[in-house]
């Protein structure tokens, strides 16, 4: 019987939306993981622990695997996963994203040159090495600026910067976090440069899309109404149906076209960011992964079917019905941190969810547990969901159920305090 084999960290948040989602397929799943499972022993056959950071050796792990166990689709639920997709899809001869695509999009310096390659509109940038002293590089950079990492995602290092001053000390900024351990360890030489662009004014949105033989299908355009013009750019707000002009919403999907294409990637799905202002859309970066986090429950196609349904469908060859999105307004809200610390107490939580159109409120990280904001911090306190009538609901019950919460964060006692 064919499987499909779902690449995941033991730091995801989407592996029960996709083991959900292939019980109510009935499809066989193993769960390909970068540390052995708890209960693998008790099911050999589901489990297999590859190598993320040597996709070569990973993919070998899993064609040895698959000669005893045939697999039919390879998915990576996150980021971590998707250079070892496109390998193991290679060396099994199913439908991929090439392993040169992937890199690219996987390495934000080599997307850049792409696409301007390519004549897509982008910002001026360039790349530094963390070796380099700041003050000699800051009379070359034009601002305002972004610095980023090339590799992290959720805007973690990424830091705006509108004077030498500024550069200087958000340089330093980004080096100290390419230089923690589990961040030097899993971005090799990804780790060692920085990305210095212009900034690009202008509102943000995410495009979700699906690849099929290299054609885009746009699944869902999300609005970012909260500004994000730095110095940090923490994601809140999501709410989709996008409220913006159709002819607008038509060229943030050609645009995401174009820089899918120059990128080549071929198959599976994309989430693009982009701004846009008066000069038109600006693609940021095209990730060949579903959206992050738990955002994807936001998302809902033809009578309920889940995104992540769809992208099993999609892989295994099973077809849908339907992708259009179910007609209700829907968003989410990623609760930031507001300050390092002990989260403590939560409070409010029974008040926030009895705002019109709030669906759950899911908090992520358990009390007692250090918190850290951008852009040192790789979580979010948890996600607020809703579905109203319109977007404008959607976006005023997100605010007054965020409202509504209280979270007491007391700093980090130091060694030996009681």
């Amino acid at each position: 019987m064919d499987r499909l084999l779902l690449l995941m960290t033991t730091t995801t948040y989407r592996a029960s939306a996709f083991l959900d989602a292939a019980r109510r397929l009935n499809v066989p799943v193993v769960v390909g993981s970068d540390r052995p499972q708890v209960l693998a022993d008790a099911n050999p056959a589901g489990n297999l622990t590859v190598n993320f950071l040597a996709p070569d050796e990973g993919s070998r792990a899993i064609v040895e695997y698959a000669r005893q166990n045939p697999i039919q689709a390879v998915i990576a639920a996150d980021d971590d996963g998707v250079i070892l997709a496109a390998a193991a899809s290679a060396a099994l001869g199913l439908p991929h994203n090439s392993i040169e695509a992937v890199s690219a999009a996987r390495n934000k310096y080599r997307m850049r040159e792409i696409l301007a390659e390519a004549g897509i509109p982008s910002p001026r940038f360039q790349r530094i090495s963390i070796e380099e002293n700041p003050e000699d590089v800051a009379p070359s950079v034009t601002f305002p600026c972004v610095l980023k990492p090339l590799s992290l995602s959720a805007s973690r290092g990424v830091i705006r910067a509108d004077n030498p001053e500024q550069f200087i000390a958000a340089f330093r900024r980004v080096v100290a976090i390419l230089r923690q351990p589990e961040v030097a360890s899993q971005g090799g030489e990804l780790a060692t440069p920085i990305l210095v662009e212009t900034f690009i004014p202008g509102i943000e949105v995410a495009l979700e899309g699906l690849l099929s033989n290299g054609r885009l299908r746009v699944l869902a355009i999300f609005d970012k109404p909260d500004p994000l013009d730095g110095p940090f750019f923490e994601e809140t707000i999501y709410v989709t149906p996008s409220r913006l002009p159709a002819a607008i919403q038509e060229k943030i999907a050609a645009h995401t076209a174009e820089a899918v294409k120059a990128l080549g990637l071929w198959d599976g799905p994309i989430h693009a960011e982009l701004r846009v202002n008066d000069a038109g859309p600006w693609v940021l970066e095209i990730a060949p992964r579903s959206i992050g986090g738990l955002c994807s429950r936001t998302l809902r196609f033809g009578d309920g079917m889940s995104l992540e349904e769809l992208l099993l469908r999609h892989a295994m060859g099973l077809g849908a019905e339907s992708f259009e999105r179910e007609s209700q307004a829907a968003g989410v809200m990623m609760i930031p941190i507001p300050h390092g610390g002990v989260l403590r107490e939560v409070q409010g939580q029974a008040e926030a969810e009895r705002v019109p159109g709030i669906e759950e409120i899911r908090l992520t990280i358990p009390l007692g547990q250090q918190v850290v904001p951008l852009p040192e911090g790789t979580r979010y306190l948890g996600f607020i969901f809703a579905r109203r009538e319109t977007p404008e609901h959607i976006e005023a019950s997100l605010r007054e159920a965020h409202r509504r919460l209280t979270f007491v964060i007391t700093p980090r006692e130091r060694p030996g305090e009681v």
